[in-house]
């Protein structure tokens, strides 16, 4: 089994819209996750024109957006309720009108624990409650609730269309097995982000199969679970600028076999 292939602009971070539907034509990566930032083309600044015309960039370009990757923390103490589930909504109407059908969000809290858990519930049934139709929300295992077992324990609390991303490094980097993660993770998982680094502690980014994540697991994991979506590579040279640049890295295709 092999699943269509995609890519995080946080690899190219300000690369103009157009410039990105060649990248991914380019290489046959043709999902994409748009980053969502001050910095970027697309944030929730932009107008109703603006929207309407990034959606016809990418639309005409021949690709498939899957994402609005956003910076909303639900689990975070350092914003009220109202700002953190305001923001969500403004980041998923945001994917609405660029044909996106999740909106990415974080934990973040700033000492995990049942207080922080509260937090990610509350705000995520409110926001889900309220959410545009057709985009759904995507609790990623990152940060403060690294592993699939802390995702599954907020998302069990929660009604509505919200699900996980299962970003790859995040969980093996903390000690999960894959076994474990897949297991917790099931109910919920509708994306998935794979990269490769050499260690839980050296975490610039390597081509796929250079580093040390078992992603010949992962891969096996997601064939038990029936897992039918995108594989998308999450490349973050924004964050390690002397990682090989992403065209170079979109080079290297995963080996699902």
């Amino acid at each position: 089994m092999s699943w269509p292939l995609a890519f995080s602009t946080l690899g190219c971070s300000g690369m103009p819209l157009a410039d990105v539907a060649e990248l991914a034509r380019s290489t046959g990566w043709l999902g994409l996750e748009l980053r969502a930032a001050d910095d970027e083309p697309v944030h929730v600044g932009l107008s109703a024109r603006e929207r309407a015309a990034a959606r016809e960039v990418l639309e005409s370009g021949g690709v498939t957006v899957l994402a609005v990757a956003s910076y909303v923390k639900v689990a975070s103490g350092a914003v009220s309720d109202d700002e953190c589930v305001a923001a969500t909504l403004a980041h998923a109407e945001l994917a609405r009108d660029l044909g996106a059908p999740y909106v990415r969000v974080f934990p973040g809290a700033e000492e995990p624990g049942a207080e922080a858990d509260a937090r990610a519930v509350r705000r995520l049934n409110a926001a889900a409650a309220r959410l545009p139709e057709g985009v759904a929300i995507l609790l990623e295992t990152h940060d403060s609730h690294p592993q699939g077992v802390d995702i599954a324990r907020v998302l069990s609390q929660v009604s509505g269309d919200v699900g996980t991303i299962w970003d790859v490094m995040h969980p093996w980097r903390t000690g999960e097995p894959i076994a474990v993660t897949k297991e917790a993770l099931a109910p919920y998982l509708r994306h998935v982000q794979v990269k490769d680094v050499l260690s839980p502690e050296e975490r610039k980014p390597l081509p796929l199969g250079e580093g040390t994540i078992p992603l010949g697991e992962f891969y096996a994991a997601l064939r038990e679970l029936g897992y039918q979506g995108w594989m998308s590579l999450e490349w973050e040279s924004k964050w390690h600028p002397d990682a090989v640049p992403l065209a170079e890295a979109l080079k290297v295709k995963p080996v699902f076999d």
